[in-house]
């Protein structure tokens, strides 16, 4: 984006600073931080608290589709993973109308920064991946798509979640570039989040531990 900024003057001095054709700096800003607390919305924590628990303390301890479905259901893992990618999708939507692509690729980071490390939930969150499913569909719905039938591929054939979900996060890079180039380093950021959040899943795939999942 060519932005380039422009002071307006007052009686007592410059008064606001603007990206012309980039929005309000601060405006932009404050959409980043929004983001990040659109981020903190966490379905699983919400809807394990209307049944008297927190499923942090429950199964795997994460706040996330595969936990809720393993402790409350279908219905109530429907629900989280909709809200997730819904959050994707809304962050760098909001973020696409008040500053441009640019903004829309911080607020794409944020989101998943406060999906994972939430500040209203004590920082423990869930890992991501839904919400980058939403994230990718906003920024590139080709680009969402191939993600998401890899991933939902992979977890049909091998039975694990976080298989499929590290084979999407995987080819993120690849398909940023040939599809979304700008959104590259910010794919990188976003991918190393889910990947850091997953590192206990990893060893556990390395070592044959990873558990399956019941449909």
């Amino acid at each position: 984006m060519n932005s380039t900024l422009a002071v307006i003057g007052g009686a007592d001095g410059p008064t606001s600073v603007f990206l012309a054709g980039g929005g309000n700096l601060l405006l932009s800003g404050l959409i980043v931080v929004v983001a990040y607390f659109i981020g903190n919305i966490s379905p699983a924590i919400l809807i394990s608290k209307t049944k008297g628990s927190d499923i942090r303390q429950t199964g795997s301890g994460n706040a996330g589709t595969t936990n809720m479905l393993r402790t409350y259901g279908k219905k109530a893992a429907a629900a989280t993973l909709v809200i997730d990618l819904l959050k994707g999708v809304a962050a760098v939507l909001l973020g696409a109308f008040v500053g441009g692509p640019f903004v829309s690729y911080l607020c794409a980071d944020a989101v998943i920064l406060g999906h994972i490390w939430p500040v209203l939930y004590g920082f423990r969150g869930g890992k991501g991946v839904a919400t980058g499913l939403g994230v990718l569909l906003a920024v590139s719905p080709l680009m969402g798509f191939i993600a998401g039938v890899l991933a939902f591929s992979v977890i049909g054939w091998s039975k694990r979640v976080s298989v499929g979900a590290m084979s999407a996060a995987a080819v993120v890079p690849f398909l940023s570039y040939c599809f979304v180039p700008a959104f590259l380093p910010y794919g990188i950021l976003m991918v190393s989040m889910i990947v850091l959040k997953h590192r206990g899943n990893i060893k556990r795939i390395i070592k044959g531990e990873e558990p399956k999942i019941k449909f």
